[in-house]
């Protein structure tokens, strides 16, 4: 079993060292601990283990360090920055997990990006050497790549013409659509297996300064100070996040806040998410005295965990039920503290953290279904999980009773990939009727007509009306399934995460399972031994 949670003190492979406004995240990876002893993680290569713990440290530094402006990424190796992924990992990996570790590198990737845009951490890649595959994918997610300029030092994507497939972590929509490399430029890069070195390596895009190897750190840390200059200073202690440390049984995932149940036999999992418990801290003073035990913090720290579990823990898992338990009124209260005290630099990295975890739900490969039902509590922030469902069906109860409601969180402060709100993505062309949304409550009637839930259903029917809808949709073909979401979540505009996940990633399953990338006679299956390919020579 993978397991996502971990600490500075049990890493591994990266060492976090703090100096005073300017971090160091130092890659160093030892080649002897990968997470399956099948290959060693040579040359700075990395594996999921290795991707656990860089996400892990992003996160930490947005809570914990609130000095910290500037994050210089930087290897412990002399000679070299990362060879990217390991690729023999890659090679003797089952297809579900190729994919899905593409999909966490990526969601790694974008938390980085986010922590320069929104939570005013910069980060610097000080390249030293050779910079290739995922390793320079993991440059181009920083705000500035500093590339030594020694003579042989390149950067490179080498996918294509060595492996027979694409760069995994979104490094070709970066550089066309962040970095604004001609494309022409970004071809002749992408099949370069050497990659491209100094001088033109600038002029073309790929790097932004280079550094001779004799004033490399001074120029590093001199662009660090410049770029700490960017964020103004944040009053307050950090909060420290506490592990989660859920129960874990064979049918089982139970956090304080949440409980993910797995029924293997109908291949469903339903994640049950608990309301506020007891009274809510109200002022800023309560809040930070709360700490990470704060119930938005703690919850949707726990749904991610829990995503990742059925991710990459349970594969043959069809249908994700969503379900809640507690009192909306105290979700709502909750939801008001956030929006009220949204400036301060603590409660605005709770959302953006909420933010995050949503969207992991959003890009997550299986069937989403939330239940309404007596006892809910689809308020506000909750009330966003039953959004990202493909479906959400609602009891409609005689006595009238059963409610969902919006908060301010449903506003636009917990956007999608596509950068608009949930309530913007499913009422797409209709502006009026998210308004008329906004900050009320409705039945289950209401909510139909609204268009908040899918279906809101009779008690007599409702029961039977569920079973069916788990039982036929456990039956579609899950390849089918996977291209039908992901095409109907992201109504709107295409935003760069858009393009990741919804270009790359798709190009990159059909690749993963194509014969001439990981076929008996494949680039990827042949790497490193004494064969050369054999192709299939149609273009599909």
């Amino acid at each position: 079993m993978i397991r996502f949670e971990t600490s500075p003190e049990k890493y591994r492979h990266w060492k976090l060292e703090i100096e005073g406004e300017i971090a160091h995240l130092i890659m160093d990876v030892r080649e002897d601990e990968p997470l399956r002893p099948d290959y060693k993680l040579k040359l700075n290569s990395y594996d999921l283990g290795v991707d656990i713990e860089l996400a892990d440290a992003v996160e930490r530094l947005r809570f914990e360090h609130p000095e910290v402006k500037a994050v210089v990424l930087r290897s412990g190796k002399s000679a070299i920055f990362s060879a990217g992924a390991n690729i023999f990992m890659l090679g003797s990996s089952g297809h579900s997990f190729k994919v899905n570790f593409c999909k966490f590198t990526n969601e790694t990737r974008l938390a980085m990006e986010d922590a320069s845009a929104n939570g005013g951490q910069h980060y610097i890649a000080a390249c030293n050497g050779t910079t290739a595959g995922g390793g320079y994918e993991l440059a181009l997610a920083c705000d500035e790549i500093i590339l030594v300029d020694d003579g042989k030092s390149a950067v490179s994507l080498p996918e294509v013409p060595l492996l027979g497939v694409l760069p995994g972590t979104g490094g070709l929509t970066r550089l066309v659509d962040k970095r604004k490399v001609r494309r022409d430029r970004a071809d002749v890069f992408c099949t370069l297996a050497e990659g491209i070195r100094g001088q033109r390596a600038l002029e073309w895009g790929l790097v932004d300064v280079l550094a001779p190897r004799s004033k490399f750190g001074e120029i590093v840390m001199q662009r660090a100070r410049e770029w700490a200059t960017k964020t103004p200073p944040r009053d307050g202690a950090g909060i420290p996040l506490e592990p989660l440390e859920p129960g874990v049984s064979e049918s089982e995932v139970r956090y304080r806040y949440a409980t993910l149940t797995l029924d293997r036999k109908l291949r469903t999992a339903t994640l049950l998410v608990k309301g506020p418990q007891g009274e809510l801290p109200g002022t800023l003073a309560a809040i930070g005295a709360a700490g990470a035990g704060f119930w938005p913090l703690r919850l949707f720290r726990e749904i991610d965990n829990a995503l990742l579990h059925l991710r990459f823990n349970e594969p043959d898992t069809a249908v994700l039920i969503l379900k809640s338990q507690g009192d909306p009124e105290a979700v709502r209260r909750a939801d008001e503290s956030l929006a009220k005290f949204s400036e301060d630099w603590r409660i605005r990295e709770i959302i953006l953290l909420m933010k995050r975890a949503l969207k992991r739900l959003d890009l997550t490969s299986r069937t989403v279904f939330a239940l309404i039902e007596p006892g809910s509590c689809f308020a506000g922030s909750l009330l966003e999980l039953a959004l990202a469902a493909d479906r959400s069906y609602m009891l409609d109860a005689p006595q009238g009773d059963l409610r969902v409601a919006t908060t301010a969180l449903n506003e636009g402060l917990l956007p999608m990939s596509n950068g608009l709100s949930r309530l913007e993505s499913r009422l797409a062309g209709r502006p009026e009727r998210v308004r008329e949304a906004r900050s009320r409550t409705f039945s289950a009637q209401e909510a139909e007509g609204a268009g908040i839930v899918t279906l809101a259903v009779d008690e007599l029917d409702y029961e039977e009306t569920i079973r069916l809808a788990v039982e036929e949709r456990a039956s579609l073909s899950p390849d089918a399934l996977t291209g039908l979401e992901a095409c109907l979540r992201f109504a709107g505009p295409e935003t760069l995460e858009t393009k990741i996940f919804g270009r790359l990633s798709a190009w990159q399953n059909w690749i993963f399972a194509r014969p001439n990338a990981v076929g008996e006679h494949g680039a990827l299956t042949l790497y490193g031994k004494p064969a050369r390919p054999v192709f299939d020579w149609k273009r599909t």
